[in-house]
């Protein structure tokens, strides 16, 4: 940062070698002064040649402000007497008359809102601001300020006098000790400054010095005491260029008290003096009473009279300028007419808006009202037609009712019969079917048995034949031949009788399937129920598969109660579901042999409104989703042939189904589970159990 400042200075100092050179916009000021004919186009331009002088020729900012004050009021031109009389109150406030730079900064802002002039309005709020901050009056001033950053934020103005005013902001912020804000403020001003490229083309210069300088003293209020010498020798020199006799004033002044703070009174006598000689060459009375207290104070602390006294004599001088009582008053009092005014002026506009709703919510309400009488009008032109469209709809609508409902009736009728056909023709199958089926089985069932009977018997014969020849082989050549013989009839014979055993099942569960005597429904406590049949079928099981180790879970309701079923049915229902989960974990277990897993099966009963709810999930190797809307199917089966019939699943279906009015689903994914869930209608009573 600080080589970008020293940068800034360098090329500032470039822009001329004249030590006394004027504002860099002064001469072409001049020479468009000289080259313009309308009065309005040179009163404008006299206000911005005063501008450029107001740091180095007091004289002539006096001279040109009334030069284009009586031109603009010789015209009638606001904007422009507005302008001057603004340099005119800047005139006033630096030579210390404080109360006489108010009264004409009020009255210049006065004619630029009447004029509508927003670069000269901003101009003089930030002036304003400016007069109270000489009097260490920081919130007003920071009121004032941000009046008129308000305005140049919305590109008014040129950059110049944006930096300015949040250089004047950060600068307020210091004097409340609110230096973190300080410093936003500051930091602003200076990346503004080094990125605008319109910074040197105003009337009112580079304000560089002024914001350097501001750093500097944020700096020494922070004990930085090397960081702000720095700043302030860097604004000294960047006032040079265009002769800013006031920033350079104010940087040695900063720099005399700052040494002074440092107990170094030669290096503070020196920086005052120098100080005090560029403000009264101005004359910029705020210095010259600043400087010349601090120079009393020092020779006082060293007993030189005469010096003390020749700089108390400039102070009281300077004191009386500014902090004159009389004037102090006149300030009071013309900043508390300042505030009345700004007061009803808020309270007028606050009026007119006021007055502007009102007359908008009577033209909106009024607009209401007459698009109410015309919907009026038209709903009740429309009310009539549609009341005659009505009576002869009416009278169509009576004629179409009566055809209709002759149709549907006559539909229905049909329907109903073609029903009861069906049902009747369906009944007399199924009954047909039941009683072949019953007749089928009974008839394969006995030849099934004596095929059984014999083929246990032929098995013993085997067995009896082999003992008789293992103790006559050694006497017989084909011994071996024949008792290989011997071994595989009494193989066949015993595959025989586990065939005829597979027939007798088959026979027993087409026998079940076709009986057409369904028994009583009596209240049954579904989880003791349910909860009982899973066991039985696993004791089952284990019977004939005694390594099988399966994890019996259970999840169950106590709000399930009691409910009507047929229990031999509804058994046989629940052991065909259950039958088929123990099979299902069975073939995922021999699948994944010398893999980790634990057959489960888990029984879970539920109760919603006016409903049970039974579900046995296993997690087997699951069905594949081509196979799940036949599952239900009679003679449809996944097992081998010789496990299979496909009627247990089917049986378990019509028995929930037909038997009970319920709903039996299954829910499968492969790989992971499957579940079966049978849904019952239950009464809405309490579920007192059995």
């Amino acid at each position: 940062m600080k080589h970008r400042l020293l940068l800034l200075c360098w090329w500032a100092t470039l822009l001329t070698g004249i030590a006394r050179a004027q504002s860099p916009q002064t001469k072409a000021l001049h020479l468009a002064l000289a080259h313009a004919t309308a009065d309005t186009s040179r009163v404008l331009l006299l206000a911005d040649l005063s501008a450029s002088y107001r740091y180095s020729h007091l004289d002539s900012v006096q001279h040109y402000a009334r030069q284009g004050l009586r031109l603009a009021r010789q015209v009638h031109y606001p904007k422009g007497e507005g302008r001057c009389l603004s340099r005119m109150g800047m005139l006033l406030g630096e030579w210390g008359n404080l109360p006489q730079a108010l009264r004409v900064n009020l009255q210049a802002l006065r004619l630029n809102e009447a004029s509508h002039d927003q670069e000269g309005t901003a101009r003089t709020l930030n002036q304003t601001g400016l007069l109270y901050y000489a009097l260490d009056d920081g919130r007003p001033a920071l009121d004032y300020f941000f009046r008129a950053q308000r305005i140049y934020k919305q590109g008014i103005g040129d950059d110049s006098q944006l930096i300015s005013v949040l250089t004047n902001i950060g600068t307020s912020y210091m004097l409340l000790n609110r230096l973190d804000s300080a410093e936003l403020f500051l930091r602003r001003a200076y990346t503004l400054t080094t990125r605008s490229r319109t910074v040197e083309q105003s009337c009112w210069g580079n304000p560089l010095p002024y914001m350097l300088r501001e750093m500097g003293l944020l700096a020494s209020m922070r004990g930085q005491s090397e960081k702000a010498i720095r700043y302030y020798h860097l604004s000294a020199q960047a006032a040079l260029p265009e002769n800013d006799q006031r920033s350079r004033s104010r940087a040695y002044q900063y720099l005399a008290e700052l040494y002074q703070l440092r107990q170094q009174p030669d290096s503070s006598i020196y920086y005052a003096r120098k100080a005090l000689a560029v403000g009264q060459s101005l004359p910029f009375m705020v210095g010259v009473m600043r400087n010349s207290n601090l120079l009393a104070s020092t020779f006082t602390g060293r007993g030189q009279n005469d010096s003390t006294l020749k700089y108390m004599r400039l102070m009281v001088a300077a004191a009386d300028s500014l902090h004159n009582p009389q004037r102090i008053k006149q300030l009071d009092a013309i900043g508390f007419a300042e505030q009345q005014r700004l007061r009803l002026l808020e309270e007028k506009q606050a009026q007119l808006q006021q007055q502007i709703r009102v007359a908008v919510l009577i033209a909106v309400m009024g607009m209401l009202a007459l698009a109410t009488l015309l919907l009026w009008r038209n709903n009740r032109a429309q009310k009539l037609a549609n009341s005659r469209l009505q009576r002869l709809n009416e009278q169509i609508l009576s004629q179409t009712t009566e055809l209709t409902q002759q149709r549907d009736e006559l539909g229905r009728a049909l329907q109903d019969l073609k029903v009861a056909q069906n049902q009747l023709v369906l009944r007399e199958r199924m009954a047909s079917l039941g009683d072949l089926m019953n007749g089928v089985a009974q008839e394969v069932r006995r030849p099934v048995q004596r095929v059984r009977e014999l083929a246990g018997i032929s098995e013993l014969l085997c067995q009896e034949l082999r003992g008789e020849f293992t103790r006559c082989a050694s006497h017989l050549e084909d011994g071996e031949y024949l008792d290989e013989m011997l071994q595989n009839l009494a193989h066949y014979q015993t595959g025989i009788v586990q065939a005829g055993q597979r027939a007798d099942v088959i026979v027993r569960g087409m026998l079940e399937y076709a009986s057409a005597q369904p028994g009583p429904r009596q209240p049954t406590a579904l989880n003791g129920f349910a909860e009982d049949y899973l066991r039985i079928t696993y004791h089952d099981l284990r019977a004939k598969h005694r390594y099988l180790m399966v994890a019996l879970l259970f999840e169950l309701d106590p709000a399930v109660g009691s409910v009507p079923v047929v229990r031999q049915d509804f058994g046989r229902a629940l052991i065909g579901l259950f039958s088929n989960a123990f099979y299902a974990v069975q073939q995922r277990q021999q699948q994944m042999l010398g893999e980790e897993y634990v057959p489960q099966i888990k029984l879970i009963t539920r109760r919603t409104t006016g409903r049970v709810e039974i579900r046995v999930r296993d997690n087997g190797p699951g069905i594949p989703a081509a196979d799940l809307s036949n599952i239900f199917q009679r003679f449809f089966t996944t097992k081998p042939v010789s496990e299979g019939t496909g009627l247990g699943l089917s049986l378990s279906y019509d028995i929930v189904t037909r038997g009970h009015g319920g709903t039996l689903t299954v829910e499968s994914e492969v790989g992971r589970f499957t579940e079966f869930c049978i849904t019952l209608i239950a009464a809405e009573s309490s579920p007192a159990q059995l």
